[in-house]
This record gives C-alpha cells, structure tokens and sequence, in this order.
C-alpha cells in the first residue's frame, strides 16, 4: 500500500471516530436532565395546629412612604382538614386603630405540591384572590398579583422560624415587578392553651346567620348523580360516604367535609359557607381534594320558610349555566339538597346531583 494511500485511510478513520465521538457527546448533550422530584409538602402547616396568642405590628398606608405603624394583640386558633391536606384558622385581633376578624382557609393540590391561601373577612365575607406557593427549607413563600389602589402589584406572605411553640409572619408589597419589597403586616406568634373567653362571643342576631346550624356535625351521604348534565342523558351513578359540619365564628360561617365512593370512584370535596351581615345572605364556595383550589364564584342566598335556595353563573362545557342549591325536608336528623343546572336563564332546571342526609348516631 501506498504512503499516500495509508496517510488517507488514516484520515478517514480520524474523521469517522471524531464524527461517533461528536454524536455520543450530542447524544449526551441533548438528553434531557430529569426534573427533580416534588417534595410533598401536604403537612407543611402541621406545625400550626392549636391555639396561638400574636402580636401585630401594621402599617396604615402601604407603598405611600408613610412609616405610620399600629400595633394589635390578636388571638387565633387554627384546626386541621382533610387529614393535613387543608387547614382553617380563626383570627381576631384588637388594636390602637380598630377590629380585624377574619378565617384563613388553605389547601393543598397534589398535582402541584402547592398551598393556595385564601383571606376572608368577617365584615364582608367574601374570599380574595389566593395566594399560592410552598415550603423549603423551613422557609415559606407564597405570591399572588392584585389591584390596590387601582394600580397592579406583587403580594408576598413569608413564614419563618417556625417551632411547636413560635413562628413569624410577614406580609409586604412590591410595585417594582418584584425588585424590592416593603413589609407592611408583621406577626409573632405563641403557641397558647386554649382560651375560648378570649373571642367574644357572637350575638344572637336571628338574621340568618344561624340558618345551617341544622348542619353542624356528622352524617352519613347517599349521592345520585348525572354522569353527563344537560346532554338528556338519564346515566346516573350513585355514592356513599360521609359528611361532616364544623362551626366557625360561632356559626357565622361553617365548613363541611364531604367524602363519598363506589365501587369505581370517588369525590371528596370541601364547603366554606360565609355569612354576609351586610346582606343578611350566605356565600357557599367549594373545593375538591383533587386540585386544592377553592372555587372563585359562590353560590349566594338564604333560607325562608325552612327551604335554602342559593344560585350562581358557572361556565359548564364552554358555556354560561346558571346553578341552583335548594336544600329541603330539613329535621334534626335528616335533610336533602338538590343541584340543578339551567341553559335557558332559569326557565327550565334539570337536577343533576341529589344527596340525602342521615346524622350519624353518637
């Protein structure tokens, strides 16, 4: 062979292994790196089970350069839902400048691994936009965007130094996209026995603010439901499980826990029930386990004559329904509640889930 000849081969051979060794070192490259694995973080909040005392320190006017501060001393009392999955605590707090009562309603999604946080206050109860976001490394951070003073800007909740018996809670603003951010609701927290003289007690108004006091406790739930609403479909599947009724704000609010199955499936959900003082009227919103979101629309009304009605606008399908809640044939140990949906603006209901209700022998 050749010089010329065994220089070329030689040539070749060079090109051939840098060609594999390039392609192995793309191959390499372009694999993608596996995402880490969510850290589940369902029982992040246990730690705030149980009674604390807190110390409020509040600017009056956020994001006006004001350094205007009042201080509270605030009591609050936070329980346990969905076996961790969610948590509910009451706040009340008095201070230089006034009252603030309010609920914190959190649930966890499991597909995300995140907490949503969602504010009610007691003087209008409807719920705020939720804040969203998790725990790491004992360090909590949640986000959310709202209008205040009709310009847009970032909310920020900070939990840290969190202990069986202590923790700290910062709420602030930023109307830099984030770039700085300005503390305006600080918190210490106590962990305290159980005080129930240190929330006053709720007057007895009889403006229907005790209208689902009915409700409070355990149940046992049959479900009939539509498999497919508004298609004239007649498949319905049905369910049993359990209900269970706890009173807030001494029963100015409730939330129920709701859990049926059959032999295929599953529903398990959450109700917050407000009571509006102003309207003498109650917000339902609920919630299912399997997203943790709690939904933004409520059902709104009240009951007369032993009969609650309560409606709301829904989108169902990729169009506007109305909604209807009635529930009926109320007694100590037993009532119904009914479901429906409209696609002609209340003109004709067509009843597409039907619970009864039987209380659970002590």
């Amino acid at each position: 062979m050749s010089q010329r000849m065994s220089r070329a081969i030689l040539f070749l051979v060079l090109i051939v292994a840098s060609s594999v060794s390039f392609t192995a070192a793309q191959a390499v490259a372009d694999t993608p790196t596996p995402l880490a694995e969510l850290r589940d973080g369902q029982h992040d909040w246990d730690f705030l089970f149980g009674s604390w005392k807190m110390h409020l320190h509040r600017m009056a006017h956020p994001l006006t350069g004001s350094n205007d501060w009042a201080d509270f001393e605030a009591y609050d009392i936070a329980r346990k839902v969905w076996n961790g999955r969610a948590n509910l605590d009451e706040f009340e707090a008095e201070g230089t400048t006034g009252h603030i009562e309010g609920l914190t309603l959190r649930l966890y999604n499991p597909k995300t691994h995140e907490w949503s946080i969602t504010w009610a206050n007691s003087a209008k109860p409807g719920i705020e936009k939720p804040m969203i976001g998790s725990f790491n490394h004992g360090r909590g951070e949640f986000y959310d965007q709202e209008l205040y003073h009709d310009r847009s800007i970032y909310v920020r909740f900070v939990w840290t130094n969190m202990t069986e018996n202590s923790g700290d809670f910062t709420q602030s603003f930023s109307a830099d996209g984030g770039k700085t951010w300005e503390p305006n609701w600080v918190t210490t927290m106590q962990h305290t026995d159980p005080d129930p003289a240190a929330i006053p007690a709720n007057p007895d108004h009889h403006d229907g603010q005790h209208d689902f006091d009915f409700e409070f406790g355990s149940w046992k739930a049959h479900l009939k439901r539509v498999v497919h609403p508004l298609t004239g479909s007649q498949e319905w599947v049905e369910y049993d499980g359990t209900s269970v009724v706890n009173k807030i704000w001494n029963g100015r609010a409730n939330i129920g826990e709701f859990e049926v199955k059959n032999a295929s499936s599953n529903i398990e959900g959450l109700s917050l029930r407000l009571f509006d003082p102003n309207t003498h009227q109650w917000n339902i919103y609920w919630a299912s386990a399997s997203d943790g979101l709690l939904d933004p629309t409520p059902m709104v009304g009240g009951f007369k004559n032993g009969r609650g009605e309560f409606y709301a606008m829904e989108p169902f399908d990729g169009k506007m329904v109305f909604v209807r809640f009635i529930f009926s044939d109320l007694t100590a140990n037993s009532f119904r509640l009914e479901q429906a949906f409209s696609a002609d603006a209340g003109k004709t209901w067509e009843p597409n889930w039907i619970t009864t209700f039987t209380r659970e022998k002590e």
